[in-house]
């Protein structure tokens, strides 16, 4: 698969996925452990749903390349 998340959109979901982890681990509402599912997506960059759904905030690849293969 490749990438599909912009760098802005994997932070926010690292921090989102870490903020309800925490609040699980914390005592909060089981409902917290979710939390894995945008701290994973965030740190591999890549989101099955945008992937189905067809949608790339990853922009187009530099001449480094991002891997998400909107390069032309």
């Amino acid at each position: 698969m490749k990438k599909n998340e912009s760098t802005i959109d994997r932070a926010a979901r690292v921090l989102v996925g870490l903020g309800l982890l925490a609040y699980a681990v914390i005592g909060g509402a089981t409902w917290g452990y979710l939390g894995i599912v945008p701290l994973v997506t965030g740190l591999i960059g890549i989101c099955p749903l945008y992937s189905l759904l067809g949608i790339s905030t990853c922009g187009k690849c530099t001449a480094t390349g991002c891997g998400c293969g909107s390069a032309k």
